[in-house]
């Protein structure tokens, strides 16, 4: 089976595991993948992440971060640019996810990063999605 959109399927799965309190979910890897788990374990997000081999594509075992009263961290977490639908923005017209608190996880020419990031290396990409 194909998918036609793997971030969103990522995303769709850590929000889904995030929601009934599971420890970690598995998602298909990509290069991309790997690039938004790596962003969201640098802004402490999730616990970690690690790349499982089945002989195929591969899978990210991904371990999701709970506060201490048990409430999952990511809040929401929602895909913007679509393969229907694509966004790009400059390092100026990169969003401040709730005013800085969230994150916004850019795909640029130099790597999958945050906005901060982007804003420091003074690059601009396609917004890939938003976590708070």
């Amino acid at each position: 089976m194909s998918l036609s959109d793997p971030i969103a399927d990522m995303l769709t799965r850590i929000r889904n595991a995030s929601r009934v309190g599971r420890e970690s979910v598995s998602v298909r890897a990509s290069k991309v993948c790997q690039g938004v788990a790596q962003v969201l374990k640098d802004e402490g997000y999730i616990v970690d992440y690690d790349r499982i081999d089945d002989g195929k594509q591969g899978l990210l075992r991904v371990a999701l971060k709970y506060t201490s009263e048990g409430e999952p961290v990511i809040g929401t977490i929602s895909r913007v640019s679509k393969p229907g639908c694509r966004v790009y923005n400059g390092k100026d017209g990169l969003p401040r996810v709730m005013g800085g608190l969230g994150v916004a996880i850019v795909s640029t020419s130099k790597g999958v990063m945050s906005d901060r990031k982007c804003r420091q290396e003074n690059v601009g990409g396609e917004l890939i999605c938003t976590v708070s």
